[in-house]
C-alpha cells in the first residue's frame, strides 16, 4: 500500500492565508502544493469572521491613524515595524481580494466602510456581515479551479518529520480511510488557525483546536506570547446557540451594552464606551456580570430603524430569528467568549521560524503585529499580508533549490484500537473548563497554579493513552489542545503583570519590563527582549 504523497509545499490549514498563498504560489509558478485541511476547505475561522478587513481606503483615513489605534490596542507589545509593513500593504490586499471576485459592499462606487472597537475612523471593508465567509468562499472557488495543486479534505496532521535538523514533511491521518499518510515536501507552511476550542465557550468553529501551534511546538518551533488571547464580548447567549458571534459592527453602528436591568454601564470603563478596545468591554461585562451576579447582559440596536438593521446586519438577523429574538425590537443576549490566539509560532511576515523547511501564516503565528490585544479586524489583513510575503519568501527559496528529504512510513507500533473512547471525550471537556474556570479573562496565581494541577494529570493520561491506542482524529486534536493549554497557562504565569487581554487581579499594573514570552520545549518558557529569527539555530 503506498502511502507517500509527494509535492514541492506541504500547506496545512485553508483559510484566507492558507489559501491566498496557495493562490500566489500556483498562479505564478509550476510548483506543486499538497492542500490539507481537517475538515472540508471551508470549515475555517475565516468564513466564521463577520466584521471585515480594516484597510486604510478613505481619503479621511491615514496610514498613521490605523497604525496608532493599532498600536494602541496592543498595549505596549506590537512590534512598530510589523505593525507599518501590514498597514500600508493594506488597501493592495483589499483590491486583490476584489479582484479575485470577493463582493465588498459600496456606496458610489467607493468602500462602504465599518467602524469597530478600538478604530478612531471607518476602516473595515466588509460584505454585509458575513465578510470571512464572502472571503473564503470566493478563495475556495479559486483553488478548486487551480491547477498543480493537491486538497486533501478530511486529513489531520499529527506531527513534523524532522530529518538533518530540517521539517521533511508531516504525518497526516486519513480520517475517512483510517490511515496515516506520509506527505513528504521541500517546505511546510502551517497556516492552521487559532486555538479557541481550548475554553469552553468561544465564538470559533470545532477545527480551532490549536493544531498548528501545538505540533510546531513538539517540532522545536519557539511559540510566544500564548498568555494572551482575545476575547470578544458579545456572543449569542442562549442554551441552543454554538459559539454565534454577534459582530462588533452592530456597535460600531450605534449599539449599547446594558445590564439586565438595563443600566447602560461601559461609559463607566472607558472614554470610547461600547466602541473600547475588545480586552476592557469583555472585562467590563464580566465584571458586570459578576457583581449583580446575571448569566448574561445585552447588546441593543432596537432603536435604530428596521431597514437599516436588517440591510446591515442581515446574517445575524435571519440567524437570532431562528432562536426567536428579533433584534430589531428587543435586546440580544450575550456573554464573552474566546475569540482569538494573539500568541502562537513566533514568525516573520513572511512566515519565517526558527526551523528549516517550516513557515507559519496567519492566526496560528505571533508576528507582533497584534501585541497584547488585537485591533478589531486586522486579523484577515494580517492573513492576507502574510501570505503575499510567504509566497514571495518560498519561490526565492525553491528557485535557489531545497533538497528534499524522505523518511518512513508511520510506525504503530503495539497500539490497538481503542474501546474506552468516553476518555477522549471527558478530557476534553475537563481542558476546558478548567481553562474558562482558571485561565479566563481574569486571573490570579491560585487560578492559574489550580489548572496547571489539574492538566499536568490530563496530559499525563493523554500522554499514556496516544502510546496505547491507534490515532484517531479527536485523540489527535485532544493530544494538541492539552499542549495549547499548558503553553497559555505557563505563560501567564510567567507574566506578573496586567497588559491588553492578560489580566491579573494579583498584579493589576503594567510592569516596566515589557518583554516578549517565549516557550521551546527544551529552553522552556522564559521573558525576553524583542528576537530575531536568525538568531534561533534550527537545531535548538
Amino acid at each position: 500500500m503506498n502511502d507517500l504523497i509527494e509535492s514541492d509545499i506541504l500547506v496545512v490549514g485553508s483559510g484566507i492565508s492558507g489559501l491566498l498563498f496557495t493562490l500566489h504560489l500556483t498562479q505564478n509558478t509550476n510548483y506543486t502544493v499538497s492542500l490539507v485541511t481537517k475538515r472540508s476547505l471551508t470549515d475555517t475561522n475565516t468564513d466564521w469572521a463577520q466584521g471585515g478587513i480594516a484597510s486604510v481606503l478613505s481619503p479621511k483615513d491615514t496610514f498613521e491613524s490605523h497604525i496608532e489605534d493599532t498600536l494602541t490596542a496592543g498595549d505596549g507589545l506590537c512590534k512598530p515595524t510589523v505593525v507599518k509593513e501590514v498597514i500600508e500593504n493594506g488597501p493592495d490586499q483589499v483590491r486583490l481580494l476584489e479582484s479575485l471576485g470577493v463582493p465588498f459592499d459600496k456606496v458610489n462606487g467607493e468602500f462602504e466602510l465599518g467602524k469597530e472597537g478600538g478604530h478612531h475612523e471607518r476602516r473595515v471593508a466588509h460584505v454585509k456581515d458575513f465578510t470571512g465567509h464572502a472571503i473564503q468562499s470566493t478563495l475556495t472557488k479559486r483553488i478548486r479551479e487551480t491547477k498543480n495543486v493537491q486538497i486533501f479534505e478530511n486529513h489531520m496532521m499529527i506531527d513534523l518529520v524532522t530529518v538533518s535538523d530540517k521539517i521533511a514533511g508531516a504525518y497526516v491521518f486519513d480520517k475517512e480511510k483510517k490511515k496515516v499518510l506520509r506527505f513528504q515536501s521541500k517546505l511546510t507552511v502551517l497556516a492552521t488557525g487559532g486555538a479557541g476550542k481550548v475554553f469552553l465557550y468561544t465564538s470559533n468553529p470545532d477545527t480551532a483546536s490549536g493544531d498548528g501551534i501545538a505540533i510546531a511546538y513538539r517540532a522545536g518551533a519557539i511559540i510566544r506570547n500564548m498568555e494572551f488571547f482575545q476575547f470578544h464580548p458579545t456572543c449569542l447567549y442562549h442554551p441552543y446557540a454554538k459559539s454565534f458571534l454577534i459582530s462588533e459592527a452592530l456597535r460600531g453602528e450605534g449599539a449599547i451594552l446594558k445590564t439586565m436591568d438595563g443600566d447602560h454601564f461601559t461609559p463607566r470603563y472607558h472614554d470610547l464606551a461600547d466602541l473600547a478596545p475588545r480586552d476592557i468591554v469583555a472585562r467590563a461585562i464580566d465584571s458586570e456580570m459578576k457583581k449583580r451576579g446575571d448569566d448574561h447582559v445585552y447588546l441593543d440596536i432596537s432603536f435604530k430603524q428596521k431597514e437599516f438593521i436588517q440591510g446591515h446586519f442581515p446574517h445575524i438577523d435571519s440567524t437570532l430569528k431562528e432562536y426567536g429574538i428579533d433584534m430589531t425590537s428587543e435586546p440580544i443576549p450575550v456573554v464573552p467568549a474566546a475569540h482569538y490566539t494573539m500568541g502562537g509560532i513566533a514568525s516573520e511576515l513572511n512566515g519565517k521560524t526558527n526551523i528549516a523547511g517550516l513557515l507559519a501564516i496567519g492566526e496560528t503565528t505571533n508576528t507582533g503585529l497584534h501585541g497584547a490585544n488585537r485591533l478589531a479586524s486586522n486579523s484577515l489583513l494580517e492573513g492576507a499580508v502574510m501570505a503575499k510575503n510567504a509566497f514571495s519568501y518560498t519561490k526565492e527559496l525553491l528557485d535557489k533549490g531545497i533538497p528534499e528529504y524522505t523518511f518512513s512510513s508511520w510506525d504503530e507500533g503495539t497500539s490497538v484500537e481503542s474501546d474506552e473512547a468516553v476518555f477522549v471525550t471527558h478530557a476534553w471537556d475537563e481542558i476546558r473548563r478548567a481553562m474558562w474556570n482558571y485561565v479566563g479573562i481574569v486571573r490570579t496565581d491560585g487560578r492559574l497554579l489550580k489548572a496547571k494541577k489539574r492538566l499536568k494529570l490530563i496530559k499525563d493520561e493523554v500522554q499514556q493513552y496516544y502510546w496505547d491506542y491507534k490515532v484517531s482524529s479527536n485523540l489527535i486534536e485532544l493530544r494538541n489542545l492539552i499542549d495549547v493549554a499548558n503553553l497559555i497557562i505557563e505563560s501567564a504565569l510567567l507574566r506578573k503583570e496586567s497588559r491588553g487581554a492578560h489580566y491579573r487581579l494579583d498584579y493589576p499594573m503594567h510592569s516596566p519590563d515589557v518583554r516578549d514570552t517565549l516557550a521551546h520545549k527544551i529552553l522552556g518558557v522564559f521573558l525576553s527582549e524583542d528576537i530575531h529569527i536568525d538568531e534561533f539555530s534550527p537545531k535548538i
